[in-house]
């Protein structure tokens, strides 16, 4: 039997523990990533008797990719343009 336990920490309000015998690696990752697991303490994977701790793979997997902002604002560019030719047309 395989399954995952994330312990969820809600500071003075206690923890709680989130074990779903049906929930996959993946589920865990995507839970992480849509941001419905927030302030894990931990995440432990349990293998028939072994426990493993994988808080820091699963975050890691859940990291969403950093989107390089290398080019121009394509739409503020329209607005400017749209915005110089109303002036024009009033003069």
């Amino acid at each position: 039997m395989q399954y995952f336990v994330v312990m969820i920490d809600y500071g003075r309000r206690g923890r709680e523990a989130v074990v779903d015998p049906e929930m996959t690696r993946r589920d865990v990752v995507a839970r992480v990533a849509s941001g419905e697991y927030a302030n894990i303490s931990f995440i432990h994977e349990i293998i028939d008797r072994s426990v493993e701790d994988v808080t820091t793979d699963i975050l890691a997997e859940a990291a969403l990719p950093e989107i390089e902002d290398d080019g121009p604002d394509l739409q503020a560019v329209r607005f400017d343009h749209i915005h110089d030719l109303r002036k024009h047309e009033r003069a």
